[in-house]
């Protein structure tokens, strides 16, 4: 690649980025569709497999999805509103069992203190802004609607997420095709391969940590409830939740259930049974649900993962979250392709070793065995006593006389 190649390709990155940057609220819709078509485009590909058409296909699985999102809306989240009011309801039980019995076990044996000024004053603020939070949709819509362009453009951007979702979708394959075309051809080999390995990545942790992440807050929900815990659910989720960070849900949602536990029933059998049942859920996401459902191919630290998000967040907005996961798989194969490239250059490789000669052994003498080891042919394997030769089918070159069958070959 010439310098004038690379200043090229610099200047098309820093516009790219800067129009991303100026673009960033427009272009938030259609990162969100990408998204979304990206993750369920292998569905529609098994689906064309299976003889659908590609329409259809599309068509079954924004069926599928309609019926998920209602069935979200009208279960889930008004349970998930009881589940908080609950445990608000018992936030001061959790408050006094922590001034009565865990304050003071505190003091005596790591003198540490825990400093409540006022609990009551605390749950009066919190279920102040959970009874506000009730009411959010309507405040939002009350601001919304003062003004009618943006009610226009909250709107459309509402319904332009699942339209441009449904083309994008329909027609992934060929955009993929279509960007294969508009490569260079000198650097096409090296893109399609760095691309193959950022998409095992990135769909390996999206598609296998969400799928992992149900799975968890599914299974903690349901045997905290079988415990008898009154949140349990509640629990279950947030630590499905924020279990895309290797041990944080459990630790969570360990430490929740555990004060649960203890302020509900006052007894070592429930406190058994929640260690039991994160246990188990521990046992069942290490051998079971990250190798089937995530392998071993993300390659994405849960700390390169938080960066990404907040430093995303911090440059390009909500536009940035949702490009922050791409992106940090991107460099991650990119750090790999370079790793590679470094190992296997003359900069890292060792130098082969020159041919030392010594008083007893000339130049001449010495062979390079392998990897640069120096050897003297004399600490070679000796080869084997010469016998009956047969005739050369090579012809003597030219200028020399074969010696006859009675005369010695002159040496």
């Amino acid at each position: 690649m010439t310098t004038t190649e690379r200043w090229q390709w610099l200047a098309l990155v820093l516009v790219t980025g800067g129009l991303i940057y100026l673009l960033a609220p427009a272009l938030t819709p259609f990162a969100v569709a990408a998204l979304f078509a990206y993750l369920w485009d292998p569905v529609v590909d098994r689906l064309e497999r299976l003889g659908l058409s590609r329409n259809f296909a599309v068509t079954l699985v924004f069926l599928v999805i309609g019926l998920v999102v209602v069935a979200l809306v009208l279960l889930v989240i008004p349970f998930t509103e009881r589940q908080i009011a609950k445990f608000l309801d018992q936030l001061p039980r959790w408050l006094a069992w922590i001034q009565a019995e865990a304050q003071p076990q505190l003091e005596r044996r790591f003198g540490v203190t825990l400093d409540f000024a006022d609990p009551n004053k605390l749950i009066e603020v919190l279920k102040g802004h959970w009874r506000e939070a009730g009411g959010i949709a309507t405040r939002v819509l009350a601001k919304v609607s003062s003004s009618g362009l943006a009610v226009i453009g909250w709107a459309a951007q509402l319904v332009l997420i699942p339209v441009v979702t449904f083309y994008l979708l329909r027609d992934w394959d060929v955009l993929v095709a279509r960007v294969n075309e508009l490569l260079p051809r000198a650097i096409e080999p090296t893109i399609s391969r760095l691309a193959r390995e950022s998409d095992e990545v990135l769909g390996a942790f999206l598609r296998g940590q969400l799928s992992v992440m149900l799975a968890l807050g599914t299974l903690y929900a349901i045997g905290l409830w079988l415990v008898g815990i009154d949140i349990g659910p509640l629990i279950g989720m947030i630590a499905g939740l924020i279990s895309f960070v290797p041990y944080l849900g459990a630790i969570v949602g360990l430490g929740m259930a555990l004060i649960a536990a203890v302020v509900q029933y006052q007894d070592w059998t429930h406190v058994f049974m929640v260690l039991a049942v994160f246990g188990v859920g521990q046992t069942i996401e290490g051998y079971v649900l990250v190798p089937k459902l995530v392998g071993d191919k993300i390659g994405l630290h849960p700390v390169a993962v938080i960066f990404a998000i907040l430093a995303g967040g911090e440059l390009f907005g909500f536009l940035g979250v949702l490009l922050a996961l791409p992106v940090a798989a991107v460099a991650m194969v990119v750090l790999r392709y370079l790793h590679e490239k470094y190992t296997a250059s003359q900069l890292y490789q060792p130098a082969e070793a020159p041919l030392v000669a010594t008083p007893d052994e000339p130049a001449s003498q010495l062979v390079v065995v392998s990897h640069g080891q120096v050897v003297a042919a004399s600490e070679l394997p000796a080869a084997p006593a010469p016998g009956p030769q047969p005739p050369s089918s090579v012809p003597a070159a030219a200028g020399t006389v074969a010696p006859a069958a009675d005369e010695p070959a002159v040496r």
